[in-house]
């Protein structure tokens, strides 16, 4: 191959332009030819008492290799075969129990044509995804999914790249088909993500990152507005809970609390807090997920929030620092 001037850049975009077009085309026309095999394979799919076994090889092997760690991800057990592999001993991972899915665009494979007659032997339910409806591979299947493109987005329409996104996308709709059957939900999503963003703020509730006993700010509504002040300083919450005489909460006294009234007022010595706190603050319970109090004082412009219990009383106290701590934001 010889070397090659730079791509215009104009031209670069033309041809990316060109290929997503090309490619949403390729998934719109999958969507358009969605039918009752669809529907049988999912079935196929929650009926499985063992695992999906996703097998492909080449462009179509690494599609597949995702396609099971979607599924996996979202409630249906499976795992990836390397279909050369497979015939060198992993077709022992493959049990009655379990459905294969086979992706394939010719649907003539050597390697994967290799593994059904010991998948069929075993009684194992195959889905295949071709892009030929009369190849050997379809042929052999109990239902197959036709992935077929009118052409790939690659200049030379050789290069498998609609081709293998049809296959990506049916796959993504097969997992989300399985996910909503089973009625897989936000807390199933966090026990097979527990790590990174994205578990802290499915797995993070308000009552592990508040702040509890002596570290919440609490005056009575009888304290002096000095006190109070005293109060906020040592706690470093910029606010104070607000209690009646038996506990319950009756405020808050915030820092913009206290900028409003020295507009209003020169000396404060003899402010009563009562008549200056915010009564009916903003709370939340402590079994809200952390990610919604993050929402909340988005949403009301708060920086912080107290927890109360279902009966009303003060357990808590958190602040949107507390939330970056945690990394929940």
């Amino acid at each position: 191959m010889s070397a090659s001037p730079l791509v215009p850049s104009a031209h670069a975009l033309e041809m990316a332009r060109d290929v997503l077009q090309i490619e949403a085309a390729a998934v719109q026309g999958l969507a358009a030819r969605l039918d009752e095999r669809f529907t049988r394979a999912v079935e196929l799919l929650l009926q499985c008492k063992g695992r999906v076994v996703v097998s492909g090889i080449g462009k179509s092997g690494h599609i597949a290799r995702k396609i099971a760690a979607t599924l996996a991800s979202t409630g249906t057990p499976a795992i990836f075969v390397h279909a050369a592999e497979a015939a060198h001993g992993d077709l022992g991972m493959i049990t009655h129990d379990d459905v294969l899915v086979a992706l394939s665009y010719s649907g003539e494979g050597d390697e994967l044509l290799t593994m059904l007659p010991v998948a069929k032997r075993e009684g194992t339910p195959l889905i295949a995804m071709t892009g030929n409806a009369s190849s050997s591979l379809a042929r052999l299947a109990d239902v197959h999914l036709d992935v077929r493109v009118d052409k790939e987005a690659c200049p030379l329409n050789l290069a498998p790249t609609s081709s293998t996104t049809a296959m990506l996308a049916l796959g993504d709709a097969l997992a989300v088909a399985c996910l909503d059957a089973r009625g897989f939900g936000p807390d199933d999503f966090a026990r097979s993500h527990p790590a990174g963003a994205l578990g802290r703020r499915l797995l993070t509730y308000v009552r592990d990152v508040m702040r509890t006993g002596d570290r919440i700010p609490r005056v009575t509504v009888d304290t002096s507005l000095i006190d109070a002040l005293r109060e906020i300083s040592s706690k470093q919450l910029g606010m104070t809970a607000v209690l009646d005489a038996d506990g319950r909460l009756q405020g808050i006294f915030t820092d913009g609390d206290l900028r409003r009234l020295l507009q209003r007022a020169a000396d404060v010595r003899h402010v009563k807090l009562a008549d200056v706190m915010t009564r009916n603050p903003l709370t939340i319970a402590p079994d809200v997920l952390a990610a919604e109090a993050a929402q909340l004082m988005d949403q009301r412009k708060k920086n912080q929030l107290l927890v109360v219990d279902a009966g009303g009383a003060l357990v808590g106290a958190l602040h949107m620092h507390d939330l970056m701590a945690a990394k929940v934001i």
